[in-house]
């Protein structure tokens, strides 16, 4: 393998890195501007507010994303074992 290869292996398990986390990224990001902005709207200033939604819109996200997440996996995997059978 020479270096433009190991780039092209780096930047493609980069991609895919990002695409497989963010669906759960982006709802904890809403999730958690929502509860912020109910907390300055209402003066509620409880710190573990924000965690129990988060994390049940996260989990029902990941329920959601789960087949998306693993057919990206799967073909990532698939390119890489493509790559090492061709040398």
């Amino acid at each position: 393998m020479n270096g433009a290869e190991v780039l092209d292996v780096a930047r493609d398990a980069i991609l895919t890195l990002v695409l497989v986390s963010a669906p759960l990224m982006l709802i904890g990001l809403v999730v958690g501007v929502i509860i912020s902005l109910f907390q300055a709207l209402t003066q509620i200033q409880e710190m573990t507010l924000v965690f129990v939604p988060k994390i049940i819109a996260m989990f029902i996200t990941l329920m959601l994303a789960l087949p998306f997440m693993a057919d990206l996996l799967n073909s990532h995997m698939a390119r890489l074992a493509a790559r090492i059978i061709h040398g």
